[in-house]
């Protein structure tokens, strides 16, 4: 059983039993899935009650009600207007860092942080220096690459005398593959410990004096990857730090994202593509990306704009408001005043003007303000929806439920 959004209010025009029973019999034959649940009709092997098919069914509930009763409850009504153009959401939301222009400059090595040279906010450019380490393993990773170099040589050379040799048919050719085997794989070595300085930021140049002058560093320089802006600071001068801890982190601030908070009921009406305003800051951009889940705490979901900086005017962290802009996209789209608008079983409900009194029905709200809200449905131009006294048909709505 549902959880009534009214318990305690009395139904309207129940002025004798008869009564009752007579709208309640209006109500059941009003839709195919109630009197197949009235009747025991099996569908897919179960019987459906009439309380489930409400929540299935999509047509009008009939709240029959004579023009004395809907006086005595103080019911009034509005016409429904037809809606042009665009529809504005306004939605809560947090400007952040596209993960794709965000990276992080690690420690090559383990050792000691001699100096960070550059601050949080400041802007860098590729290839800048930004922090030098001192480290005991850039000094042994250079002694096995000089290792290497006279290991690769003394190879190279008994390749020679062994090649040599085998032609003069003094050696078998058996010895000479072997050594030829030996030869490549201190070729390898050697490379390998050239890559092994390179990702310990020993540029081509260091590597190459290095193998001149075997004059060994014992610390080096860290450079920016990428041109950006310093948006952390992860170690200090003096600090100790391990292989690939972080140092500093950098990101491209054009474009930026802003993760807009959008409650579940209205995520029907968002859609890739769809533009956004920024009014606070003049900035505008589109959603790129629309959250699959829905968080339990707050039932909402994020989608994901891009916009543009500003010129640095919209700044990562920034809780801003964003103003989606909702097009029609062919399907009709009325203007209603928001009393109108009542919840029941999550779904959202209006109250149309109707010969018998009212029928319940079904909306999508798009958007909804403190005086008006926009909605999609099976509404005419002409029809009119109560407004007033509204509590009294939401508690004849909720008694069909409970019946």
């Amino acid at each position: 059983m549902m959880n009534d959004t009214i318990t305690q209010a009395r139904p309207v025009g129940q002025s004798s039993e008869r009564g009752r029973i007579l709208r309640k019999m209006i109500w059941l034959i009003s839709s195919p899935c109630n009197l197949a649940g009235l009747i025991g009709i099996s569908v897919v092997g179960a019987v459906l009650p009439s309380a489930t098919c409400l929540a299935a069914d999509q047509t009008d509930v009939v709240i029959t009600m004579d023009e004395r009763e809907i006086r005595t409850a103080g019911i009034g009504t509005s016409t429904v207007e037809p809606e042009r153009g665009e529809t504005e959401l306004s939605l809560p939301g947090t400007v952040a860092i596209p993960p794709s222009q965000l990276r992080v400059v690690a420690a090559p090595a383990n050792g000691l942080v001699e100096a960070v040279l550059v601050a949080t906010d400041e802007n860098v450019t590729a290839g800048q220096p930004i922090a030098r380490l001192r480290s005991p393993d850039l000094v042994e990773a250079q002694r096995q690459y000089l290792a290497a170099i006279a290991d690769e040589a003394l190879s190279a050379d008994r390749l020679r005398r062994v090649r040599f040799l085998w032609e003069s048919r003094v050696t078998p050719e058996r010895e000479l593959r072997v050594v030829e085997t030996e030869a490549v794989n201190a070729k390898s070595r050697l490379d390998e410990r050239a890559q092994i300085l390179s990702l310990m930021e020993m540029s081509e140049a260091d590597i190459e004096t290095l193998r001149n002058s075997r004059r060994i560093l014992s610390s080096v320089t860290v450079h920016a990857p990428i041109s950006g802006t310093v948006v952390r600071r992860d170690a200090s001068p003096g600090q100790r730090v391990e292989a690939a801890a972080p140092v500093v982190s950098l990101a491209a601030l054009e474009p930026l994202w802003v993760n807009i908070q959008v409650p579940a009921a209205r995520l029907p009406a968002i859609t890739a593509g769809q533009a956004v305003v920024m009014p606070a800051y003049g900035v505008q951009g589109r959603i790129v990306r629309i959250g699959s889940t829905v968080e339990a705490s707050t039932q909402s979901a994020v989608a994901v704009a891009e916009i543009g900086s500003a010129n640095g005017t919209v700044r990562p962290g920034l809780a801003v408001l964003v103003t989606i802009r909702i097009s029609q996209n062919g399907e009709s789209q009325w203007s209603l005043p928001a009393t109108s608008v009542v919840r029941h079983r999550d779904r959202a409900w209006v109250f149309v003007k109707d010969p018998r009194g009212f029928l319940a029905r079904p909306v999508q709200v798009i958007s909804e303000t403190a005086r008006s809200a926009s909605v999609r449905g099976s509404l005419t131009k002409g029809d009119e929806v109560a407004d007033r006294g509204v509590i009294a048909l939401l508690s004849e709505l909720a008694a069909a439920d409970k019946d």
